[in-house]
Order: structure tokens, then C-alpha cells, then sequence
């Protein structure tokens, strides 16, 4: 064995002497294992999910087109109510998991009071899906529009082409601006309690009296003068 490798191999040995044991070391790693199935099996599940509704999806357009001279043909409402449920599936779905990824961020703007940020996010929530469930109403249609036809052409095809990229569109912009307004919000409600906590507290009967003005003083009297001293000898 040559110096480095006895130098390598008492260095290893000191260090692993100096380690102490971890009482707990086994529990941990049991738990990091049953973590590590347990996010296999979300996986195995939200993939199992997607298959599935891609398979709905699937048997239902199978279902409702029809070809007829190599052509695919399907009626103009069928694509409408499609397009539509796929808006609000979207805003159900991609709403929730931008939040999940972003309540780090909200957490470390709101550290310094949790309980305002988890009621400012939460009532963001609900201003997000309003604002969601209104776009899709305004532009759903109940009957052809213009140049539609009772089968799916070019121009409804646009037409919902826009709509999800409207919606997408929406969600972004929104996401951006509280991206930027929530560090603002964070910062004012912040100082917002302190300067709560630094005001001093009310009165129960109302602030105060002022102290009394003192009463007009008597004037201090004369001291009157020092008698002249006699002359002295000299002076005589």
C-alpha cells in the first residue's frame, strides 16, 4: 500500500469515527422510500387520468363524425359544446396548478401575516374563475354565426381556435399582473400593521384632558438696595 492510499485510508477512518449515529437514520429512510412510491403512484394516476379523458374524448368525436366522400362531417353544435367544455377543464385545471407551484412565492410575500395572504389569495381565486366563466359565456353560440354552415368548416374551427387562445390568453395576463401586484400588496399590508402595532392605544373614555394652564403669578417683590458702604480713612 502505498502513502496516499494509507494517508486516504486514515483520513476515511477518522472521518467515519467522528460521525455519530442517528437514532433515527432507518425511520427517515423508510419515509424517503414511501415518498418516493407515493409520487410514482400520483404519477401513475394523473397519467392514467389523462388516458382516459383522451380516450373519452376520442370515443366521442368516433362517435358523433361521419365521413362521407372521404370527407369528416360533424354538425356545428357538436364542436361548439366540445370547445366549451374544453375551456372550462382548462380553467378547473391550469388555475390550481399555478397556485400550487406558486405558494412558495405568496408564502415568503405574505411571511408577515399568513392569515391576509391566505384570504387575499383565496378571494383572487374567485375573482380568476369569474372573470374565466364570463369570457367563455360571452362567447359561446347558439346558433351558426356568418359564414358557419350546419357542419364544421374553416371558419368555426378559427372561431374556437381564438376562443382557446383568448382564454389562455386571459389566464397569463392575470397571472402576470399578480405576479408583479403581490410584493405590492405584501409590502402595504406589512406596513399597514406596523404602523397598527407602533400607534398607541385608544382611550376607552376619549383621549385626555389637557393639563391646566397655570393661574397668573404674583410678581416676585423688589430686593431693595445695599446700604453705601462709609468712607474710608483715605477718603476723609
Amino acid at each position: 500500500m502505498s502513502a496516499v492510499e494509507e494517508r486516504l485510508r486514515e483520513a476515511l477512518v477518522e472521518g467515519a469515527g467522528a460521525v455519530d449515529e442517528s437514532a433515527d437514520l432507518f425511520a427517515r429512510v423508510q419515509l424517503s422510500i414511501e415518498d418516493d412510491r407515493r409520487l410514482r403512484r400520483q404519477r401513475r394516476r394523473r397519467l392514467g387520468v389523462v388516458a382516459c379523458l383522451l380516450g373519452a374524448l376520442g370515443a366521442v368525436v368516433a362517435a358523433v363524425t361521419d365521413i362521407r366522400q372521404g370527407e369528416v362531417l360533424m354538425d356545428w353544435w357538436i364542436l361548439e359544446l366540445i370547445a366549451t367544455a374544453g375551456l372550462v377543464g382548462i380553467a378547473l385545471w391550469l388555475g390550481p396548478l399555478i397556485k400550487r407551484f406558486g405558494k412558495s412565492y405568496a408564502a415568503d410575500v405574505f411571511r408577515a401575516n399568513p392569515r391576509t395572504g391566505k384570504s387575499f389569495i383565496a378571494l383572487t381565486d374567485f375573482a380568476y374563475y369569474l372573470i374565466f366563466f364570463a369570457y367563455i359565456l360571452f362567447t359561446v353560440s347558439f346558433e351558426p354565426k356568418g359564414t358557419w354552415e350546419q357542419t364544421v368548416n374553416a371558419q368555426q374551427l378559427q372561431h374556437e381556435t381564438a376562443r382557446l387562445g383568448g382564454i389562455l390568453l386571459i389566464i397569463g395576463l392575470l397571472h402576470g399582473i399578480n405576479l408583479l401586484a403581490l410584493p405590492i400588496m405584501g409590502r402595504l399590508l406589512t406596513l399597514n400593521r406596523r404602523l397598527d402595532e407602533g400607534t398607541p392605544p385608544a382611550w376607552p373614555g376619549g383621549p385626555p384632558p389637557p393639563p391646566a394652564s397655570p393661574g397668573p403669578q404674583a410678581a416676585p417683590a423688589p430686593v431693595p438696595p445695599p446700604p453705601p458702604t462709609p468712607p474710608g480713612p483715605a477718603e476723609a
